[in-house]
């Protein structure tokens, strides 16, 4: 079922709509926002305050927009909850567990090597990283970024090839020759 689906299910009195989004976005969101708050407690709480909100005022929401709804009331609140911007994304959680058959090496490697790009990310410009997180870790459009973040599809084209290039300039200097583009 699409997100939509989920949303008018739940909007039609089944409680199943509201859980499988909740499970879906919840962890997402919950790291989106400790992006901004930094404090985990406030941040789950305004996590649910982000699901309270879509559940009780029910918006209208446009197919394939649910997505960037949720992230863009998040972002909203989250700025609103701590008055000032300082974004500070952790990366560390953000790799899948390694298979069973990766040497204990390429397993070190990794660990490093996320840590030098949450390092390099922290010393992005705001708007830049944000970008990179929402297009490359929260897989979501051009178009959808730029709701987000109240910006055009032209200015996060744009922050996101700057991103990128300043990102591997900083990688490059930390001793990582082969990040991709």
């Amino acid at each position: 079922m699409t997100d939509e689906q989920y949303y008018r299910l739940y909007l039609d009195g089944d409680e199943t709509g509201l859980s499988e989004l909740m499970k879906k976005y919840g962890s997402a969101l919950t790291l989106y926002i400790n992006g901004y708050l930094h404090d985990l407690h406030e941040t789950e709480d305004l996590m649910i305050e982000v699901f309270t909100y879509l559940f009780v005022k029910k918006p209208r929401i446009r197919e394939g927009g649910l997505k960037a709804y949720l992230y863009k009331s998040a972002r909203h609140m989250a700025i609103r909850h701590r008055k000032k911007l300082h974004l500070s994304f952790s990366m560390e959680n953000l790799s899948e567990e390694p298979e069973s058959d990766l040497l204990v090496e390429e397993v070190v490697k990794t660990k490093e090597q996320n840590e030098i790009l949450h390092f390099c990310m922290k010393q992005l410009q705001q708007n830049y990283r944000e970008a990179l997180y929402l297009v490359y870790f929260e897989n979501m459009s051009y178009a959808q970024a730029a709701e987000v973040m109240g910006k055009s599809v032209k200015q996060i084209t744009n922050m996101v090839y700057r991103g990128k290039h300043s990102l591997r300039g900083l990688l490059e200097k930390e001793g990582i020759t082969d990040a991709k583009s």
